[in-house]
């Protein structure tokens, strides 16, 4: 199973659009995950057109008509993975122990908030992910995104992809 993690798109306050690039590995994904942060429904809408199957949260940039669609949390499992979404952690020191108190029951978490990607294992050993942002890098050199496998009941490659300057104008 291949996945999409994406997050804080920020559309259209910080791009016009999602980059040509996330969308084509939007039509190869079996799951586009978004960790919030969307800002405009269109995006939302867009994306579960164009997806195979969509999980997402709101972020704290969303307003009322988003958060009426999506949970703060959302947990799924995917083939045999059980993965929880949620938009923040809060500050990256401390942030294993922190989830694993705020999420017992998964195997990876994907968020997003900082803007910065991020790979670790907690004390427990779930999993935590965040994909940066594809429209809006902040102070970080590259706008970003993550694809992921799951095969055998497990997560597997999961690799951060940079985007070239100016794709995030794309689209």
């Amino acid at each position: 199973m291949r996945l999409l993690i994406i997050a804080d798109t920020h559309l259209p306050v910080r791009a016009r659009r999602l980059p040509e690039e996330v969308w084509q590995e939007a039509g190869r994904a079996d799951v586009v995950i978004h960790a919030g942060d969307w800002v405009d429904l269109a995006t939302l809408d867009a994306l579960q057109e164009h997806s195979r199957r969509l999980v997402g949260v709101y972020g704290n940039n969303d307003g009322p008509a988003l958060r009426a669609r999506l949970p703060e949390v959302a947990r799924v499992d995917l083939g045999g993975v059980r993965l929880a979404v949620v938009h923040e952690t809060g500050a990256a020191s401390g942030r294993e122990a922190r989830c694993d108190r705020m999420i017992d029951d998964a195997d990876v978490l994907v968020f997003g908030h900082s803007h910065i990607p991020w790979d670790s294992v907690t004390g427990a050993g779930m999993r935590l992910l965040n994909p940066g942002s594809p429209t809006d890098r902040r102070r970080q050199p590259h706008h970003t995104y993550l694809t992921a496998r799951i095969a055998d009941g497990g997560l597997g490659e999961v690799e951060l992809h940079r985007l070239p300057p100016r794709a995030h104008r794309s689209r």
